[in-house]
C-alpha cells in the first residue's frame, strides 16, 4: 500500500492516546447507544456513521482488546499492513496484509489488541447501500453475486461472515487503496465514487471465489452453494448437477435441496440463467452468428435456444442484438 496512506492511517488518534496513557477499556460512548433498552453489546450505526451516510470508514483502534459485540450494520475490515486477530462466531481468524473480512449484522466479533504497525480500516455499511450498489454493477443477473451480498444482508443466511485472502489480486488491492483515499479526502462526487468502487470490488470478488477461506466451522450449505455457483460460472457450457455431485461426492437430491433453500432457484434454473446471461453479452459484443452463440453457451439445439430466449426476454436473439446495439 502507498506509504502516504499508511502514514495517514497510522497517526495516533485521541482515543488511542488515552489508551496509551493508561485507559484499560474501550470508550463505550464512541460505539454503543446511550439507550439502555437496546442491546448493550451491539455497536450502533448512529455512533459510527456520520449523519446521512450509507457507508463510512474509520481506522481500527489499536492497543486494546475489543470485547465481544455485534453491529446493527454490515462491516468489512481491510488489513492495510501487519495483522489483527479476530474471533468471529467462535472462529479465530488472523487477518494479514491485503485480507478482507466481511461481517453481517448477526455476526459476533471479538478483537485482540493490535500493535502500532498493525493498520486496519473498518468500513461500516447500512444494508440499503447495497440497493444502490447492485444495479450499478450491471451485467445482468448473477446468482453468485446475489449469494455473496445475501450473506451480508439476509437474516436467514447459513453463515455470518466472508473471509477473502486477496493480497495477490492487484485490482482488488488497487480498488481498496482508491476507496480509502477517496473516503479520507472527501472530494467532489465522493458518494458516487464510493458506490462505484464497492460495486467493482464485488464484481472482482465474484470472479475470485477461490480466495474465499472456509474455516473448520464454516457452514456446509454456504460452502456447497459457493462451489456450485463457481462451477456454473466457469463450466456453464457443459455443467450438470450429476457431474457436480460426483465431484463433491454428494447426493444430487441433497445438493438440489440446499441450492433451492439458499438461492431460491434449482440447479437447472441457475445454469439456464448463467447461459442466457452469457448469450446476451455475446449478442451485444460479438459478431458471431446466433447459432454459434447458442452452441458456445451450451445449447446445441438452436430452435430450443430461440424459444427459451423469447420466453425469458420477450424477443428473439436477433431483435435483442439490434435493440441493444442501437
Amino acid at each position: 500500500m502507498d506509504q502516504k496512506l499508511i502514514q495517514k492511517l497510522s497517526v495516533i488518534t485521541e482515543e488511542e492516546q488515552s489508551i496509551l496513557d493508561g485507559e484499560k477499556v474501550i470508550n463505550r460512548a464512541l460505539y454503543y447507544s446511550a439507550d439502555t433498552s437496546k442491546n448493550t453489546e451491539e455497536i450502533d450505526s448512529a455512533r459510527v456513521l456520520k449523519n446521512g451516510r450509507l457507508i463510512d470508514m474509520r481506522p481500527h483502534v489499536r492497543f486494546i482488546h475489543f470485547p465481544k459485540h455485534t453491529h446493527n450494520y454490515v462491516e468489512f475490515i481491510y488489513m492495510c499492513s501487519g495483522s489483527t486477530r479476530h474471533i468471529v462466531d467462535g472462529t479465530e481468524i488472523t487477518l494479514q496484509q491485503g485480507d478482507l473480512l466481511f461481517l453481517n449484522q448477526h455476526a459476533t466479533q471479538e478483537i485482540a489488541p493490535a500493535g502500532k504497525e498493525d493498520i486496519a480500516v473498518n468500513f461500516m455499511i447500512l444494508p440499503e447501500f447495497f440497493d444502490v450498489v447492485l444495479p450499478m454493477m450491471g451485467g445482468g443477473p448473477s446468482a453468485l453475486r446475489d449469494f455473496l451480498t445475501g450473506c451480508l444482508t439476509r437474516k436467514d443466511t447459513s453463515g455470518n461472515f466472508l473471509y477473502f485472502k486477496a493480497s495477490d489480486v492487484l485490482p482488488i488491492q488497487n480498488l481498496m487503496e482508491n476507496l480509502i483515499w477517496n473516503m479520507l479526502s472527501l472530494e467532489k462526487n465522493s458518494r458516487t465514487i464510493n458506490q462505484a468502487t464497492v460495486g467493482l470490488l464485488f464484481l472482482y470478488l465474484t470472479n475470485h471465489t477461490d480466495l474465499l477461506v472456509h474455516t473448520a466451522t464454516s457452514s456446509y450449505e454456504q460452502e456447497i452453494v459457493l462451489k456450485a455457483l463457481s462451477y456454473i460460472d466457469t463450466s456453464y457450457k457443459t455443467a450438470s448437477l450429476k457431474e457436480f455431485a460426483a465431484t463433491e461426492k454428494a447426493d444430487m437430491y441433497t445438493l438440489s435441496r440446499i441450492l433451492k433453500k439458499e438461492t431460491g432457484r434449482s440447479f437447472k434454473e441457475l445454469l439456464q440463467e448463467k447461459r442466457l446471461e452469457r448469450a446476451c453479452t455475446l449478442l451485444t459484443s460479438s459478431p458471431a452468428s446466433v447459432a454459434d452463440i447458442a452452441a458456445s453457451t451450451g445449447y446445441e439445439n438452436t430452435s430450443f435456444f430461440h424459444r427459451l430466449f423469447r420466453r425469458v426476454y420477450g424477443c428473439s436473439p436477433r431483435d435483442y442484438r439490434i435493440r441493444t446495439r442501437s
